[in-house]
């Protein structure tokens, strides 16, 4: 009897010390994440993913290789989290000790358990009335930026914050810009030492762009690059006479990093008025242009310029991604991009030359890139009253969606489309907080007006291309690549795919009830299981090959 009620007391004491050490670790503060772990990006383990583009190149592509072309047939959903809100993501979420930190529409924001897709927490913004903001194409944001135990968030009221990991509360709430002039931010930021690197929308409401690094500790400014020079500073003589002050020129996609040269890279937005003219003359610098700026002190190194004068609302807020290719013979230090324009460029990202210049879409206003760097226009497609029908349509070639790279087969991997439109002009005044485009554009439809998309592979040492994957109509869906030769897109239709990497073969797909728009899956491992984790719509789902048993207490 006593034997058998000490033992009783020892369950129930082996019980609570479990109990307790579970609930201690519930409670535990998270882990800091490190300036080494952004560095680091996506390690072969695949125990985290710490930044927008998986790494500081924005490769988004994964080492992992559990899921194949040969299985990735047997994927199956493992749970499902919906937003309960309106709006869709165009989030990239984050993860960091089996925690998805996500953001979402009207800047609302989770940690979520990466297991079961239970919520941890919720923050969700005061933001003024929406009819007060102005964020051009969507109340949305594009995901957390992370330091130590604080995530940094862009708000559409033009607010930086920075948030608790372990309880979303905020820490410090930064003002960047006067929403009611325009201004907004739905970027996410890039963090660079001590830094959180962010950038403002606007550009179809007259603001005056800007890139901005703050103190990742308190908040406080710590420097500013205005996208469109004043006077006095070069460049201010490309727009004519004030248009400078509302110029656009906004960032809302998260730029590239460098460490060794401490360079960051941004493309910036279209010049406004969007379609006018004789509203801004001039080649409009820094519009439609990639710059490269110091990561301490924010000063231009070099900047490149697609393209001058833009008439077609045009913005190079494409990803940069960096790699280190080897071309003629030489080594060179590049950065890629996939332009709205119809151009795919790599540049040597030392200095902003071109190396390769060559259309990936049909084309109709350019010739060329000249050998001086600036595209060789062709007559007749300046917008007016009456319409200019031009390739690519005001969407563009690609958009903001993100590119992938896979560096063993060094291929630029990109969601292309192939359609036209017919670009109108007129003189608008500018009123303050006010829309201000100077005319529209109108997709082209009829006998030769087939409007499709593509998912291209492109040689980035020659612009040519590789292969293609060919969708019904035009895709918004960004690209995640892997190590194991699987590429995870989406199409206009509401499918998620799975395609060869090495030939563009399908592989498989899964009707998930609303598309891929702006964003891609992400893929980690979790208790020895690869997952992919793929928002759509307002919903995330995590997939996992049915046929590998979860390994508990493993990554």
């Amino acid at each position: 009897m006593f034997r058998r009620s000490s033992a009783r007391l020892a369950l129930v004491a082996l019980a609570a010390a479990v109990f307790a050490a579970t609930l201690a670790a519930q409670n535990a503060p998270p882990p800091l994440v490190s300036a080494q772990e952004l560095l680091d990006g996506l390690k072969a383990d695949g125990s985290r993913w710490l930044t927008f583009g998986g790494d500081y190149g924005n490769h988004r592509h994964s080492p992992l290789t559990q899921i194949t072309p040969e299985n990735v047939n047997r994927l199956v959903p493992q749970w499902v989290f919906q937003t309960d809100t309106p709006g869709r993501f165009e989030t990239t979420p984050l993860l960091r000790d089996n925690v998805l930190y996500v953001t979402g529409p009207l800047n609302l924001a989770w940690a979520i358990d990466a297991r079961t897709g239970r919520e941890i927490w919720r923050y969700k913004r005061e933001l003024p009335p929406t009819g007060g903001l102005t964020a051009c194409c969507g109340l949305v944001n594009k995901g957390f930026g992370v330091l130590g135990d604080r995530l940094f968030m862009t708000t559409l009221d033009a607010h930086l914050l920075a948030l608790d990991m372990k309880t979303g509360n905020v820490v410090w709430d930064t003002t960047m810009a006067d929403y009611s002039k325009g201004y907004a931010s739905t970027i996410a930021p890039l963090v660079v030492k001590d830094k959180v690197i962010v950038g403002v929308a606007g550009g179809e409401y007259g603001i005056r762009g800007f890139i901005a690094a703050f103190d990742a500790r308190t908040g406080k400014e710590a420097w500013r690059f205005y996208t469109i020079p004043g006077p006095g500073e070069p460049g201010n003589d490309t727009w004519a006479g004030d248009s400078w002050e509302r110029g656009g020129a906004s960032i809302w996609v998260t730029g590239a990093y460098d460490p060794d040269l401490g360079m960051v890279y941004y493309g910036i937005g279209n010049p406004g008025p969007d379609y006018h003219s004789d509203s801004r003359k001039g080649d409009n610098l820094y519009s439609d242009s990639i710059v490269a700026l110091d990561t301490e002190t924010g000063k231009l190194r070099w900047h490149y310029q697609f393209t001058p004068h833009d008439l077609h609302d045009w913005d190079a807020t494409q990803v940069p991604i960096l790699a280190d290719l080897t071309i003629a013979g030489q080594p060179r230090k590049v950065v890629m991009l996939a332009n709205r324009n119809g151009f795919f460029y790599t540049l040597d990202r030392t200095n902003g030359k071109l190396i390769v210049g060559k259309p990936f879409v049909v084309t109709t206003w350019a010739k060329e890139i000249g050998p001086d760097g600036r595209p060789v226009i062709l007559p007749g497609y300046v917008p007016d009253e009456k319409g200019q029908l031009t390739c690519p349509d005001v969407t563009g070639a690609t958009n903001f969606w993100p590119p992938s790279y896979d560096p063993s087969q060094r291929l630029f991997l990109v969601n292309a489309r192939e359609v036209c439109a017919t670009y109108y002009a007129w003189k608008q005044e500018y009123v303050p907080g006010e829309r201000y485009t100077g005319g529209a554009g109108q997709r082209a439809r009829g006998p030769g007006m087939r409007a499709y998309g593509a998912l291209r592979a492109l040689d980035p040492t020659t612009g040519e291309r590789r292969w293609e994957f060919e969708y019904i109509s035009p895709s918004t869906s960004g690209l995640l690549s892997t190590a194991s030769g699987v590429i995870f897109s989406g199409d206009a239709e509401g499918n998620f795919l799975a395609i060869d990497a090495r030939t563009g073969k399908f592989l498989w797909r899964f009707q998930m009830g609303s598309a891929l728009h702006g964003t891609s899956a992400i893929t980690y491992m979790l208790d020895g299981r690869q997952q992919v984790l793929v928002p759509a719509g307002t919903t995330l789902t995590a997939w996992a090959l049915s046929d590998v048993p979860r390994v508990p207490g493993t990554r």
